[in-house]
Protein backbone atom coordinates (compact mmCIF):
# COMPACT_ATOMS: atom_id res chain seq x y z
CA UNK A 1 0.00 0.00 0.00
CA UNK A 2 1.21 3.23 -0.85
CA UNK A 3 1.51 6.21 1.99
CA UNK A 4 -1.23 8.35 2.00
CA UNK A 5 0.64 10.69 4.82
CA UNK A 6 4.21 11.38 5.55
CA UNK A 7 5.09 13.51 8.26
CA UNK A 8 9.43 14.45 7.58
CA UNK A 9 10.91 16.47 10.62
CA UNK A 10 7.70 18.06 11.74
CA UNK A 11 7.76 19.79 14.91
CA UNK A 12 5.37 21.94 16.64
CA UNK A 13 5.44 24.54 19.56
CA UNK A 14 3.07 26.55 21.76
CA UNK A 15 4.03 29.68 23.04
CA UNK A 16 7.57 28.72 22.74
CA UNK A 17 7.27 25.42 24.29
CA UNK A 18 8.17 22.15 22.15
CA UNK A 19 4.77 19.93 22.23
CA UNK A 20 6.09 17.56 18.98
CA UNK A 21 9.02 16.58 17.59
CA UNK A 22 8.52 13.37 14.59
CA UNK A 23 10.98 12.70 12.58
CA UNK A 24 8.99 10.66 10.47
CA UNK A 25 5.79 9.10 10.34
CA UNK A 26 3.60 7.65 7.82
CA UNK A 27 -0.14 6.32 7.51
CA UNK A 28 -0.57 3.69 4.13
CA UNK A 29 -3.58 4.40 2.69
CA UNK A 30 -6.36 2.05 3.86
CA UNK A 31 -4.51 1.25 6.82
CA UNK A 32 -6.02 1.63 10.16
CA UNK A 33 -3.37 3.27 12.86
CA UNK A 34 -3.83 3.38 16.16
CA UNK A 35 -1.89 6.18 18.96
CA UNK A 36 -1.42 5.83 22.26
CA UNK A 37 -0.37 7.65 24.77
CA UNK A 38 -0.80 9.66 27.92
CA UNK A 39 -2.57 12.85 28.51
CA UNK A 40 -0.29 15.36 26.72
CA UNK A 41 1.84 13.34 25.06
CA UNK A 42 0.98 15.23 21.74
CA UNK A 43 -1.59 12.72 20.42
CA UNK A 44 -4.26 15.69 19.65
CA UNK A 45 -1.70 18.15 17.88
CA UNK A 46 -0.42 15.45 15.84
CA UNK A 47 -4.58 14.68 14.82
CA UNK A 48 -4.93 18.25 14.08
CA UNK A 49 -1.97 18.27 11.68
CA UNK A 50 -3.57 15.15 9.97
CA UNK A 51 -6.86 17.09 9.53
CA UNK A 52 -4.92 20.21 8.03
CA UNK A 53 -6.79 22.59 11.36
CA UNK A 54 -2.75 23.46 12.01
CA UNK A 55 0.45 23.03 10.29
CA UNK A 56 3.84 22.72 11.86
CA UNK A 57 5.97 25.29 12.57
CA UNK A 58 8.91 23.14 10.45
CA UNK A 59 9.13 20.48 8.17
CA UNK A 60 7.52 19.06 5.41
CA UNK A 61 3.65 17.31 5.62
CA UNK A 62 2.84 15.08 2.35
CA UNK A 63 -0.52 14.00 1.83
CA UNK A 64 -1.13 11.49 -1.47
CA UNK A 65 2.07 12.46 -2.52
CA UNK A 66 1.87 16.43 -2.62
CA UNK A 67 3.13 18.63 0.41
CA UNK A 68 1.19 20.27 1.89
CA UNK A 69 2.09 23.73 3.41
CA UNK A 70 -1.16 25.40 3.66
CA UNK A 71 -4.34 23.74 4.17
CA UNK A 72 -6.86 23.73 0.92
CA UNK A 73 -10.82 22.98 0.70
CA UNK A 74 -9.93 19.73 -1.58
CA UNK A 75 -8.35 18.59 1.48
CA UNK A 76 -11.62 19.43 3.88
CA UNK A 77 -13.66 17.53 1.51
CA UNK A 78 -11.04 13.91 1.79
CA UNK A 79 -10.25 14.24 5.36
CA UNK A 80 -12.92 14.21 8.68
CA UNK A 81 -12.26 14.30 12.77
CA UNK A 82 -14.40 13.10 15.26
CA UNK A 83 -13.61 14.34 18.56
CA UNK A 84 -14.49 13.29 22.22
CA UNK A 85 -17.34 16.03 21.92
CA UNK A 86 -20.01 15.63 19.56
CA UNK A 87 -20.71 19.57 17.52
CA UNK A 88 -24.32 19.47 16.19
CA UNK A 89 -26.28 21.85 13.94
CA UNK A 90 -29.41 22.93 15.63
CA UNK A 91 -31.57 21.23 13.66
CA UNK A 92 -33.19 17.95 12.71
CA UNK A 93 -30.58 14.89 12.94
CA UNK A 94 -31.80 14.17 9.19
CA UNK A 95 -30.49 18.02 8.48
CA UNK A 96 -27.66 17.51 10.50
CA UNK A 97 -25.99 14.24 8.35
CA UNK A 98 -27.43 16.03 5.11
CA UNK A 99 -25.77 19.13 6.02
CA UNK A 100 -22.78 18.07 4.29
CA UNK A 101 -23.81 16.26 1.20
CA UNK A 102 -26.15 19.56 0.52
CA UNK A 103 -23.42 21.52 0.66
CA UNK A 104 -21.21 18.98 -1.80
CA UNK A 105 -24.50 18.96 -4.58
CA UNK A 106 -25.44 15.35 -3.50
CA UNK A 107 -27.88 13.82 -5.26
CA UNK A 108 -30.60 11.04 -2.90
CA UNK A 109 -29.77 12.63 -0.13
CA UNK A 110 -32.46 10.92 1.82
CA UNK A 111 -31.51 7.78 1.36
CA UNK A 112 -27.75 8.50 2.09
CA UNK A 113 -29.27 9.87 5.16
CA UNK A 114 -31.13 6.62 6.07
CA UNK A 115 -27.99 4.75 5.21
CA UNK A 116 -25.75 6.54 7.25
CA UNK A 117 -28.04 6.50 10.21
CA UNK A 118 -28.26 2.56 9.85
CA UNK A 119 -24.97 2.34 9.96
CA UNK A 120 -24.61 3.64 13.89
CA UNK A 121 -27.68 1.60 15.55
CA UNK A 122 -30.16 4.50 14.84
CA UNK A 123 -33.47 3.34 13.13
CA UNK A 124 -34.30 6.60 10.45
CA UNK A 125 -37.79 6.28 11.21
CA UNK A 126 -37.41 6.78 14.93
CA UNK A 127 -34.89 9.52 14.45
CA UNK A 128 -34.48 11.37 11.73
CA UNK A 129 -36.93 14.05 12.47
CA UNK A 130 -35.57 14.24 16.21
CA UNK A 131 -34.35 17.63 17.05
CA UNK A 132 -30.73 17.43 18.38
CA UNK A 133 -31.41 18.30 21.87
CA UNK A 134 -33.66 15.21 22.37
CA UNK A 135 -30.73 13.20 21.70
CA UNK A 136 -28.34 11.47 24.61
CA UNK A 137 -24.60 12.12 24.95
CA UNK A 138 -24.13 8.78 22.88
CA UNK A 139 -27.07 9.40 20.29
CA UNK A 140 -25.70 12.74 19.51
CA UNK A 141 -22.01 10.83 19.03
CA UNK A 142 -23.34 9.18 16.76
CA UNK A 143 -25.09 11.75 14.59
CA UNK A 144 -21.97 13.17 14.73
CA UNK A 145 -20.27 10.41 13.15
CA UNK A 146 -23.04 9.29 10.79
CA UNK A 147 -22.51 12.74 9.40
CA UNK A 148 -18.88 12.22 8.74
CA UNK A 149 -19.62 8.96 6.91
CA UNK A 150 -22.48 10.18 4.54
CA UNK A 151 -19.52 11.98 3.22
CA UNK A 152 -17.61 8.86 2.33
CA UNK A 153 -14.29 10.03 3.68
CA UNK A 154 -11.11 9.10 1.97
CA UNK A 155 -9.70 9.77 6.03
CA UNK A 156 -11.37 9.48 9.51
CA UNK A 157 -9.76 10.51 12.36
CA UNK A 158 -11.06 9.46 15.61
CA UNK A 159 -10.05 11.68 18.56
CA UNK A 160 -11.75 9.68 21.92
CA UNK A 161 -14.86 9.62 20.39
CA UNK A 162 -16.00 7.34 22.81
CA UNK A 163 -14.47 8.37 25.69
CA UNK A 164 -17.71 9.42 27.99
CA UNK A 165 -19.79 7.25 26.46
CA UNK A 166 -22.10 3.82 27.34
CA UNK A 167 -21.18 0.65 26.21
CA UNK A 168 -24.05 0.53 23.81
CA UNK A 169 -22.90 3.29 21.94
CA UNK A 170 -19.37 3.12 22.55
CA UNK A 171 -19.61 -0.45 20.48
CA UNK A 172 -21.67 0.86 17.57
CA UNK A 173 -19.00 3.81 17.10
CA UNK A 174 -16.43 1.48 17.21
CA UNK A 175 -18.27 -1.05 14.52
CA UNK A 176 -19.32 1.67 12.06
CA UNK A 177 -16.16 3.49 11.96
CA UNK A 178 -13.98 0.35 11.55
CA UNK A 179 -16.51 -1.55 8.91
CA UNK A 180 -15.84 1.92 7.07
CA UNK A 181 -12.41 0.79 5.57
CA UNK A 182 -14.39 -2.48 4.32
CA UNK A 183 -17.43 -0.53 3.54
CA UNK A 184 -16.16 2.28 1.45
CA UNK A 185 -12.05 2.11 1.60
CA UNK A 186 -11.42 4.29 4.26
CA UNK A 187 -8.26 5.28 5.77
CA UNK A 188 -8.62 5.55 10.22
CA UNK A 189 -6.08 7.01 12.30
CA UNK A 190 -7.69 6.41 15.86
CA UNK A 191 -6.71 7.79 19.55
CA UNK A 192 -8.11 6.50 22.31
CA UNK A 193 -7.52 4.68 25.63
CA UNK A 194 -8.97 1.35 25.13
CA UNK A 195 -6.01 -0.50 24.20
CA UNK A 196 -7.23 -3.27 23.67
CA UNK A 197 -9.84 -2.14 21.16
CA UNK A 198 -6.40 -0.46 19.38
CA UNK A 199 -4.99 -3.70 19.27
CA UNK A 200 -7.89 -5.87 18.37
CA UNK A 201 -8.42 -3.47 14.93
CA UNK A 202 -5.09 -1.54 14.26
CA UNK A 203 -2.79 -2.53 11.78
CA UNK A 204 -0.27 -0.54 13.20
CA UNK A 205 0.36 1.50 17.00
CA UNK A 206 2.37 4.42 17.47
CA UNK A 207 3.25 5.21 21.41
CA UNK A 208 3.56 8.84 21.98
CA UNK A 209 5.53 10.48 25.01
CA UNK A 210 6.61 14.07 25.66
CA UNK A 211 5.67 14.85 21.95
CA UNK A 212 7.58 11.91 20.28
CA UNK A 213 6.82 8.28 18.79
CA UNK A 214 8.64 5.78 21.38
CA UNK A 215 10.87 3.48 19.21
Amino acid sequence: MKDLYRLDNISQRYNGRLVLSISDFRVAEGSIVGLAGHNGSGKSTLMRMLAFLESPDSGNLFYDGKNISEPELWLRREVTMLTQEPYLLKRSVAANVAYGLELRGEKNISDKVCDSLSRVGLEPDKFMHRNWFELSGGEAQRVALAARLALRPRVLLLDEPTASLDMESTQLIHHAAVSSREYQGTTLVIVSHDHLWLEEVSDTIFKLSAGRIDG
